[in-house]
This record gives structure tokens, sequence and C-alpha cells, in this order.
């Protein structure tokens, strides 16, 4: 066997790198550290976490991302506005620019695991030139900490990271300078042109959606956590900024992961082994496990902002973006499992951000809604968390994540239905987003409110409270909810005018009814009469 360095060089030059400078193979979070320092990639905070700006890029590129039309997936991808096709031999002759560029250039290689199930799990490589983004992969995928087995990694896919990389559009047939390229036939993804770390996590994570429905696992983008067992397991299916990391990171419950799971016939597990977490207006009092990991060493902070010489970061500014994150080990918060597993799920909670206002609080859905709202996938885009993002915006987005489903939405949704049935699994609808009126004229609904609204059901008290029937949504409200004001749970009366309620009201069911004909016709019969009625 090839020693660890040799069998790494050996590997980068099957794929055509060639004359490459020197090659950093699975270096510790110190080591990385000190590299991001000494290359000026990043700042030291007075507390020791490592602070880096990835302008002018600070979010996702959904419309610079597209899979490679090649023979053997072609036929499997629901092609679209989501899943952009491109041309095999562009990806070729764009590949073959990027590894002349990285000829002798310093290279980071990082090598860890998606997914925890161990017989489930892919094993991935990152090569990037910036210290930063191996520390972003060493801390957010799954490290083999066994050093025989870690000489024997083989990569089934392998990410080439280069921010400093510009393509040329007219040249290169991408959308902009930035791009991210999965060839699923070579198990490679490109990325250039763009240092938001979230596009090495999200790239995995399509793969994984790719991947894994073939062996009967449904690929979640949810945050999990279980109760007094593994068997008193929840799951917060969500769009970025809905409340996935916030509300599965509860003290009374152990977190499994914050962010992408799947769902096996034996139970949960997490597909990575670090958290990536929104931190604008992070407080130590609202979320004091998160808060406390932006003062620790070794947690990537991206887009924060830090003063030039106190280095004091400052978490309620948004002067790079709104969407500032924390990339920190799953193991700094408190109640949480090494193992990344835990049984069936009792509840599934359904977050969405309304930024119209208009939907309760808190909602039992019935097994068909449950199918309607997963493939709707409604919420509001937040600012920041894609670039042009100002201000919400109302959104569907398919299985709570279309931007990384590969297969049809339809896939997904059918392995959603048939665990639900077979684990008899509650469903919730929870709107962490506006009630009073919509964005601009209503307020946020506090998040103490939806915490006692989530804590509720998962101890069961509201297995049995007295429902209300929602006359457009058609959603199950409950009249009463511990430590929950009776007025918030209905959102008609917490606006100063009904009139200008029902109008919005109607205008969002209009949408609803609009996407889901769009985008979901073929949806069974039932499930499409699930939705609103006006």
């Amino acid at each position: 066997m090839l020693p660890l360095t040799e069998s790494r060089l050996h590997y980068l030059r099957s794929l055509g790198m060639e004359n490459l400078g020197p090659v950093h193979i699975n270096l510790s979070t110190g080591a990385l550290v000190e590299e991001a320092l000494r290359r000026h990639e990043g700042v030291l905070s007075e507390h020791g976490t490592l602070v880096i700006k990835t302008t002018p890029y600070t979010g996702r590129l959904p419309k610079d991302k597209s899979i490679v039309r090649e023979f053997s997936s072609e036929n499997k991808i629901a092609w679209g506005k989501v899943n952009l096709p491109f041309p095999e031999d562009h990806f070729d002759a764009l590949k073959r620019k990027l590894f002349a560029y990285l000829q002798g250039r310093s290279l980071f290689v990082q090598d860890s695991y998606a997914g925890a199930d161990l017989r489930y799990r892919i094993p991935i490589r990152i090569v990037t030139e910036k210290a930063y983004a191996a520390l972003f992969a060493r801390t957010m995928f799954i490290r083999e900490n066994e050093p025989e087995r870690l000489k024997q990694h083989e990569p089934a896919f392998t990410v080439i990271h280069a921010p400093n990389f510009h393509a040329e559009p007219e040249l290169d047939h991408t959308h902009s300078d930035a791009f991210i390229l999965l060839h699923f036939g070579e198990g490679l993804i490109l990325i250039g042109g763009t240092g938001y770390c979230g596009e090495i996590k999200k790239s995995i994570f399509t793969v994984m959606n790719y991947l894994l429905p073939e062996k009967g696992i449904l690929p979640m983008h949810c945050s999990a956590n279980y109760g007094a067992t593994k068997d008193d397991a929840a799951i917060f299916f969500g769009l970025s900024g809905t409340g996935k990391t916030t509300l599965s990171a509860a003290p009374d419950r152990t977190l499994v992961g914050d962010d992408e799971h799947g769902w096996s016939d034996d139970g949960i597990f997490n597909f990575e082994g670090g958290c990536y977490a929104k931190v604008i207006h992070l407080s130590a009092e609202g979320e004091p496990d998160i808060y406390a990991t932006t003062r620790t060493f070794g947690t990537l902070l991206e887009n924060v902002v830090i003063h030039p010489l106190t280095r004091k970061i400052d978490l309620d500014l948004d002067t790079i973006t709104e969407n500032t994150r924390a990339s920190y080990e799953i193991s700094k918060i408190r109640n949480m499992t090494l193992h990344g597993m835990s049984g069936h799920p009792r509840h599934i909670l359904m977050l969405t951000c309304d930024a119209f206002g208009v939907l309760p609080p808190i909602s039992k859905l019935t097994p068909d809604q449950a199918m309607y709202h997963f493939l709707s996938g409604y919420t509001a885009k937040v600012a920041g968390t894609e670039a042009g993002i100002k201000e919400p915006q109302a959104t569907f987005s398919s299985c709570f994540g279309a931007p990384f489903m590969a297969l049809p939405p339809s896939t997904y949704t059918k392995l959603l239905g048939q665990k639900i049935a077979r684990h008899d699994v509650d469903v919730w609808l929870i709107n962490t987003g506006w009630t009073g009126g919509p964005y601009g004229r209503g307020k946020r609904i506090p998040l103490v409110q939806t915490r006692a609204m989530v804590k509720a059901v998962l101890d069961g008290a509201m297995s049995k409270v007295p429902m209300t029937l929602d006359p457009i949504f058609k959603l199950g409200v409950p009249m009463v909810c511990p430590h929950v004001s009776t007025e918030l749970l209905s959102p008609r009366f917490t606006w100063p005018d009904f009139n200008f309620y029902d109008q919005k009201a109607r205008e969002l069911a209009h949408l609803f009814e609009k996407n889901f004909i769009e985008n979901a016709s073929d949806a069974p019969h039932p499930i499409r009469m699930a939705g609103p009625k006006i």
C-alpha cells in the first residue's frame, strides 16, 4: 500500500491534476487554523474563532449550480428550473482549465464521510486551495479517526474547490464567473469563483439525495433530536432560516443533527459531523449553546463582523450580509449524540416562515395534508441566504429543499408517505414567520412562544387538545396550547383589520394552488385535494 501522502497524490494525478505545489493531507484543526492565518485568509477573534469573509458571494448561487448531463444519470434527474443541465464536453473543457490553474499551487485535502450509518455512508474527499475551506470540511463532515482505515480511504465523490478561479461565461458556458458543477458519473464536483462554504456542504447533500432513494432511504433537509430514549425522536423539516437549527437544539432533548438526515428502515441518521448555523442576532439568552460555539476555538465564523483592533465579534451587525454563519463540531452542543443516529420519529414538524402572516403558528396535518405541504414546501426566503435576497420573499420549494433534490419530488414524497404510515407519525405545521400582519406590518412570532408550541407537541400535551378547522387552509388549529396565548393561535384575531387578513389569506391560498398546478399536478387525487380551498 502506498504511504498516505503518496496515495493521495497518485489519486489527484489520476484525475488529471499535475505539477501541483505542496499538498497538505488531513491536517488537524489547529494546523488548518495556523495555515489560514499564515495565508491571510482570515483573522482570529479575541475568543480564538477563525473569522473569514467570502465576498462578493455570501450565500448560495442556485443559478450557477448545474448537473452535468451524462449517460449514467441523464434519465434519473428531474431536469428543469432547479436541476439545470450542463453539457459534458463543456464540463471537461472547464475542468482542464481549472486543473491548469491549480498547477504549482498549494492544496489542502480532507478525507471524510457523509452519513453516520456505516451501511449507507459514502466516502468523500475535499480538495481545496483554501485552508479555511479544509477546516470547514473537517468540521462539517464525519471524520475517520482510525489511522489504518484512513489509509484505505477511497472517495466515491470528490469536490475540487477553487474560490480564486473564475470562469469566463462567454467561453465556458457558465451562468457567471462562479460555478458549481456536479458530475454523478465521474463522482466529481467542481466549485469555482465563490468561497461561500455552504456550496461544499450542499453539493454533498445533493449527492446523498441522488444516491439514497434507490436503497429505500429518504434523504431529508431537516434537523432531528430525541427525548428520553432514541425512540422518542422528532424531525424538523424546513429551508434555511426557518428554525431547524434553533428549535432542534433543545436543552431537554438530544441533538442528532441540525440540517441533513436519512430515514432508513432502522431509523434516522445524520449525514454530517458538524453544524452550520445562521448567527445573525444570536444571543446568549435565546440560544446559549449555539452562542457559546461562536466563542470557541475551532469554530469557523463566516462573514461575521469583527473589530479590526479589538478583534471583538458583533453578531448583530449585518454590514457584510444577513447570512452570517458559524461552522462548529456537533460535539460543541451539550446535549447531542456523537453516534448521529436515533429510532424512528414520533413527530414530524414542518417549519415555514410565513411572510404573509396568515398561517397559524401551529396546526395539525392529516397524512394527505402532510404530503401536500411536503410537496409544496412553502416558506419565505430570508435575507442573505441566496444572492440578491434582501427581505423575505414567498417561495415554494418541493420537499423543503428543492435546490438539493436531484430526483423527481414524487420519489421523495412517496418514501415519506410510506414511512409516515408504517410508523404512525404525527405531523405538524409550525409557522415561525409573521403574525398580526404581513412582513413590514406584523411582527415575527416570538421564539419563546414557538419553543413552547414545539415542546408541547414533543411532550404529548397536544395529542388530545380540541381543534378548529381553518376555513381556507383546512388545517387543524389547536384551541389551546400550554404557555401560549390563545389569541396567537388564531392568526386572524391578531390582525387589526380582519378584511385585510382575509385578502392576504386568499392571496396565499391562490399561490398554493398555482404552485401545485405547475409543479405537482401528477400528485394523487387525495393529496391534490388536501390543499387550501377558497
